[in-house]
């Protein structure tokens, strides 16, 4: 799904997307503004005791009355028990999605959510949770419910980094933000600017280093280049963000946001200033927001707990869409080791050391820091061997499966593995979701795991924070990857007992790629203000019952980014047909540079755009853009920005189109291309064209204008495989088709800092704009 919110949307028109059959986007009524405005306050400083006084009123009690529910199940049935016995997850303890314990209230909780019959009994039971429950359970629960309920497709929720920044930000930072304090902050930039001064000096008479207080300056400590302080700065601008003009080309969001005092803090990455080890010259990457963010909602959108026909996760091919974007995220990851010098993901053994430690720097809303892991560190001094050993037999299980190529569950059925149809059985068990295909020996295993790592027992609730028991901070972890190499080892098991594609499989009568021209691709680090106000320490006001978000409180830090980018199309058709092309990117090189054969490196490519276009008989020539790619969005519209649309729509000065943000389950546009190199990173595009059969349309049974589509069986492209014609073992000799093309290309990485170190900066002390004007 590609959304482009243009800020005309403010006064009614439609914001342009790229399917060709657009329709009029809808606009929201009032009754939707009102539960929109819900969703935005009862999320409106989580960790924070309720102050919406219209919410504490209905929410003293949870509705228990089952006439009030389609169903009530087992686990909401656990859930009200727990809670009357006091046996319920704390407020303000450490919620972990993946700790069993939480999981099973967690579960019970949305259940509440979900099956309730109309508006007044879920809004009753979620402002009772958002007092009640704990605060990271709340939030997991309303997320899931708002995203599967399909009463609520068009709603947005803060992006997750909005709701609980410190996810994703270091204490530093958090520490600050929760301190801050607007009555003294002119006061204190001031003091901070006077006793620093001396640290800002030109000291080149006594040292080679162009400015004392930045000899040991790092790339993502760019502020100290430009001369700034660390601490809060008034932002009279805008919002930074990749599509920044397309809300400033308007007048009009100018008078929107009157009022508003922005002030922003530049941020660093959670490392240590001095390298924990070599991985963490990758923090930039593994701890990007819309990175960890990706991986979140594609939990979220087919959580392991929820059943496929129930909630038509089974017409999205779940597991295999699930294991997939598991192989695809580990292919990303390896490009972006290449561009830094690495080379192949560590191996993971269960009785050998991990090499590298990592130290996440974060800090849970209860003031608890996360846990960390020595470099060299061995699991095996946690002990729970026994959780140990289940692990290990889920792995040695699904391989001795593999091996003997059918699988007989325990009401009978045989399952033959050594069919392509089979990889939904495996996703599924790999997932650990309860549409495995022998739910008698289902066991958690999945949920084990994470717990066993993070140092968690089968019945433990309090538990001390770690980034291995949530998705939204598991990817920060290098050792992320080095785990889940386990699951695309079996699945690249699976897919070695499946033949090769023959050149007859591959082959597309009349139709022929001649050429496909690429621009210059170009990556560099700009800057994004991530709104953090969820943590603004400040008094709330409200006049005449409305709560007023006058200030914005946002987190400035730099992030990877690419040009926009084209492709121009020649393709030859001997006939009037529609086709299918994807359009993969791959490296060409190892870290020593070797060519990989392409029977080993197919695994390293990802999918970056597929569409269905008609072709003419004859010569087609089309162009396509980095914009047009169908499964990426560019940066989100903020909590503040959608509250304050939301409160202004509800008065009737602006009318509100239920396409107001990207997608939430989309993928960075940001990060289709890995850094690369000044030189120039070799790496290959390989383009292919494949008929299209489907019976249905994409998008066909769902507006993908504001929904996601999620359990609608239309949100791919078609019924190939994902990752098609790479999903199998490549016979090289087979592989080369005329409707297939592989172009060499090199990703030049542009240093928007060069400037800094080169003494070009003139507007020392100040912010500066004009690093996106290159």
């Amino acid at each position: 799904m590609k959304l482009t919110l243009v800020l005309l949307a403010l006064v009614g028109c439609v914001a342009a997307f790229s399917v060709p059959h657009a329709t009029t986007v809808k606009v929201a009524d009032q009754e939707f503004l009102q539960k929109q405005k819900f969703f935005c306050e009862i999320l409106y400083r989580a960790e924070d005791p309720l102050m919406f006084e219209e919410y504490i009123k209905i929410g003293h009690n949870l509705v228990v009355d089952k006439a009030q529910y389609t169903e009530f199940d087992y686990y909401m049935e656990k859930f009200w028990e727990s809670y009357k016995l006091g046996a319920l997850l704390p407020k303000g303890e450490f919620f972990g999605a993946l700790v069993k314990t939480h999981h099973k209230q967690a579960w019970g909780l949305f259940n509440f959510f979900y099956y309730a019959k109309d508006w007044t009994t879920f809004s009753q039971n979620v402002a009772w949770a958002r007092i009640h429950v704990n605060e990271g359970m709340f939030v997991y629960a309303l997320t899931l419910a708002v995203i599967h309920k399909p009463e609520f497709e068009g709603f947005v929720l803060p992006q997750i980094y909005e709701i609980f920044p410190q996810y994703f930000f270091n204490s530093k930072f958090v520490y600050e933000a929760e301190k801050f304090d607007f009555d003294v902050w002119s006061k204190l930039i001031m003091y901070e600017k006077e006793y620093k001064d001396i640290l800002y000096k030109d000291v080149s008479e006594f040292s080679d280093n162009f400015y004392f207080y930045t000899k040991d300056w790092k790339t993502w400590q760019w502020w100290k280049m430009m001369g700034l302080g660390e601490h809060w700065y008034v932002e009279d601008k805008f919002f930074l963000r990749e599509n920044y003009v397309e809300y400033n080309k308007d007048p009009k969001y100018t008078d929107f946001m009157k009022g508003l005092t922005k002030f922003y803090m530049p941020v660093d990455y959670t490392r240590d200033i001095e390298f924990y080890n070599a991985e963490s010259k990758m923090s930039y990457f593994t701890e990007d927001l819309g990175w960890n963010a990706y991986w979140y909602y594609l939990n979220m959108d087919y959580a392991f707990f929820l059943e496929g026909k129930q909630f038509g996760l089974d017409k999205d091919r779940r597991g295999e869409f699930w294991i997939y974007n598991v192989q695809q995220i580990l292919a990303r990851y390896y490009q972006e080791r290449l561009a830094n010098g690495f080379g192949e993901i560590p191996e993971f053994f269960w009785y050998k050391q991990v090499e590298y430690g990592y130290d996440p720097q974060l800090i849970y809303y209860n003031g608890v820091g996360y846990s960390y892991r020595k470099n060299y560190f061995e699991f095996e001094t946690y002990g729970k061997f026994d959780m140990l050993y289940q692990i290990q037999s889920f792995f040695d299980r699904i391989y001795n499966v593999l091996e003997t190529g059918y699988y007989k569950t325990a009401d009978g059925v045989v399952i033959d593995l050594h069919k392509p149809e089979a990889v939904k059985f495996i996703g599924n068990y790999l997932q650990g979701n309860v549409d495995t295909y022998d739910k008698y020996f289902f066991n958690y295993y999945y949920v084990l795991s994470h717990m066993y790592f993070a140092d968690v027992d089968y019945f433990d609730s309090e538990v001390f924070p770690n980034v291995f028991l949530n998705f939204e901070t598991m990817m920060r972890d290098p050792f992320f990857y080095t785990f889940y190499k386990k699951f695309t080892d079996v699945f690249y098991k699976f897919k070695f007992y499946l033949a090769p594609y023959t050149q007859k499989d591959l082959f597309y009568d009349g139709i022929t790629i001649k050429d496909v021209s690429v621009s210059k691709l170009t990556t560099y680090f700009d800057f994004v203000d991530f709104d953090a106000t969820n943590l603004l320490n400040d008094k709330m006001t409200f006049v005449d019952g409305k709560f007023v978000w006058d200030k914005a409180l946002l987190a400035r830090q730099a992030r990877l980014n690419h040009k926009p980018f084209t492709f121009d199309f020649n393709i030859e058709s001997s006939k009037a047909q529609k086709g299918v092309v994807r359009v993969f990117l791959g490296p060409k090189f190892d870290e020593f540079d070797r060519v990989i054969p392409l029977k080993y490196n197919g695994r390293n490519f990802v999918q970056i755009d597929s569409f269905v276009y008609p072709f003419i008989a004859g010569t087609n020539s089309f162009k396509r853009t980095s914009s047009d790619f169908s499964w990426t969005a560019k940066d989100r519209i903020t909590y503040t920005e959608l509250y304050k649309y939301v409160m202004l729509a509800s008065e009737g000065t602006y009318k509100f189109p239920l396409d107001v943000s990207e997608p939430h389950n989309a993928f960075p546009d940001r990060l289709v291309l890995p850094r690369g190199w000044e030189e120039g990173m070799p790496m290959q595009f390989y383009f292919f064209v494949s008929p299209y059969t489907e019976d249905y349309e994409q998008f066909s049974n769902f507006d993908y204008t504001y929904e996601s589509g999620v359990g609608s069986g239309t949100r791919f492209v078609d019924s190939k495989p994902f990752g098609y014609p790479f999903d199998r073992t490549i016979d090289e000799y087979s592989f080369f088709v005329p409707n297939g093309y592989f172009k060499d290309v090199k990703i030049y990485y542009h240093d928007t800092f060069a400037k800094y170190f080169e003494k070009k900066y003139t507007d020392y002390g100040t912010f500066d704009y004009s690093v996106f004007d290159f």
